[in-house]
């Protein structure tokens, strides 16, 4: 394994060609000022960032966490800033300039509208239908699972998620959840430009917050949960349901699909500013008598995938999921109902999915590496204790011997939930393997003594082992593993790297976890 040099960060993508914008427009749009004269200047493109300005773009210069962006206007004018537009504070730092700086107040909340100014890309613009989805949990499932029915049914899609960035066909590694504005409207100018006819985009409670949706109108806005966490940022569970409920808004979307089997699903559902569909799984579903539009009813459950039966106004259809766990069918049943209330016909998705497996690839979610014999060895993302809850429950629910988790937890962020991870672990797996993931700015042994803590609280009868590197851990649970057994590897899922004291390090958990199968003699999947 790589273990010195960083991964480059994912590109930013635009259109190849962005119509020319007055700057001298732009001010008297948006109230901008400076003392630079602005006639037959003019911008191409909006950044926050030097590494990805162009020649002739904005640079948007706006305050961070430890240092504003107007500490970096010398690098964004040599890498060939045609302008800067950042805040009072950002103009004193800069002082004077060989190119105009104007002045709002709160830039970064201007820069979604600026950012749609620039590109064309405005709620009023010719664009393609446009989805979101939030949640804690499921966001990257039903975006992918959509992206797969559309796909076929002969749509070009583009779409991003936490994963990957897809623009007909091409595919490039995500960098956020949600791109910043200036990102976010870029990519819908590309998409435009490559003809995509439904765009997918993953939306963060952040996203929300921090503005990065800002200028765009869903057609269809979907929401799937809300568990824990994220309390870093929003302290606790009602602001934080508070920030997902902002793309509820009529300002924000069109239309919404909501799944009901929790309470706060029942309270996006019933305080959502525009007209709603709900879907409820009473398998799962914390009150299966709630009233929905759409229910879900399992069908069949094996290693390979969930069949379910999805009945509403529409009609009647039954499909297969590809991956296993009931909150996919749920997953798969959001990702329907919202391109039927977009307006594709019912009778054309029962077309496609009636008696089939849906044919998409969830990259990192409850991925399945290991082939027809030996131990089912599964790699997911989940990084939450309801991921860990509902994902283990799906995998002992097509296991007939012992369950083993191989885990972690994230350093810098949440430290809430991490005692809540390890409980998790330990109350649905028979063997939990505690190791690293990203542990960044903390030190990764505090963090396993959190889980292994939360472990032993719930569950003191489960066997704990600490085991680190992460190769070493995935190699020490093969090991203990033989035919009929599952292991699960939550955390790395689809990403290749590990973030350590600020360095991207390389790392493939799908290889490492391969490697592992075929040095105890078992034959990964093709």
């Amino acid at each position: 394994m790589p273990d010195a040099a960083s991964t480059p960060l994912p590109p930013v993508l635009r259109p190849s060609e962005t119509p020319a914008r007055s700057l001298a427009e732009l001010a008297a749009t948006f109230g901008a000022h400076g003392d630079a004269a602005l006639d037959g200047i003019e911008v191409r493109g909006v950044t926050l960032a030097t590494a990805d300005l162009r020649p002739g773009e904005l640079f948007v210069a706006v305050p961070g966490a430890n240092r504003h962006g107007a500490e970096f206007a010398a690098a964004a004018i040599a890498a060939g800033a045609g302008a800067i537009l950042t805040d009072d504070a950002g103009a004193r730092l800069i002082g004077s300039a060989p190119v105009p700086v104007l002045v709002v107040d709160e830039p970064r909340a201007r820069l979604g509208a600026i950012s749609a100014w620039v590109y064309g890309t405005g709620a009023e613009a010719d664009l393609p239908p446009i989805f979101g989805v939030t949640g804690t949990n499921g966001k990257t499932s039903v975006m992918h699972l959509m992206q797969g029915i559309l796909n076929g049914l002969g749509v070009i899609t583009g779409m991003s998620s936490t994963a990957e960035r897809h623009i007909a066909g091409e595919v490039i590694p995500s960098r956020l959840t949600t791109p910043e504005a200036s990102e976010v409207h870029a990519l819908l100018a590309l998409m435009r430009e490559r003809d995509v006819a439904a765009v997918l985009l993953e939306v963060s409670a952040q996203a929300l917050t921090r503005h990065r949706v800002d200028g765009i109108v869903f057609d269809v806005a979907g929401f799937t949960n809300l568990t824990h966490d994220h309390l870093d940022d929003y302290g606790d569970m009602a602001t934080y349901l508070a920030a997902k409920l902002e793309l509820f808004r009529a300002s924000r979307s069109r239309r919404a699909v909501v799944c009901v089997d929790q309470p706060e699903g029942v309270d996006v559902a019933r305080r959502s500013e525009v007209p709603v569909a709900t879907v409820l799984t009473p398998d799962i579903a914390a009150d299966p008598t709630v009233d929905a539009d759409w229910r879900v009813e399992l069908v069949r459950e094996t290693p390979d995938g969930v069949t379910f039966t999805l009945t509403g106004p529409a009609g009647s259809l039954t499909t297969t999921v590809p991956v296993i766990g009931p909150h996919m069918a749920s997953n798969a049943a959001l990702a329907i109902v919202m391109l039927l209330e977009a307006g594709w016909e019912w009778q054309r998705l029962r077309a496609l999915l009636q008696d089939a497996r849906i044919d998409a690839h969830l990259p990192g979610r409850i991925q399945r590496l290991s082939g027809d014999s030996g131990p089912a060895l599964y790699l997911d993302f989940g990084h939450s204790p309801d991921a860990f809850e509902k994902t283990l429950a799906a995998v002992r629910r097509v296991t007939p011997g012992k369950v083993i988790m191989v885990c972690g937890a994230n350093g810098d962020r949440d430290t809430t939930k991490r005692a809540d991870m390890g409980a998790a672990a330990a109350r649905g797996a028979d063997v939990v393997v505690v190791t690293d993931q990203h542990p960044r700015s903390e030190d990764p042994a505090l963090i396993r003594a959190a889980l292994i803590a939360g472990a032993g609280a719930a569950s003191p009868t489960t066997t704990v082992h600490e085991v680190t590197p992460p190769e070493e851990a995935i190699a020490f649970a093969v090991s203990m593993a033989g035919d009929g057994d599952a292991i699960l590897w939550a955390g790395p899922g689809h990403q290749h790297y590990r973030d350590i004291a600020g360095v991207r390090t390389p790392f493939d958990a799908e290889e490492a976890a391969r490697s592992a199968l075929r040095a105890h003699g078992w034959t990964p999947a093709a």
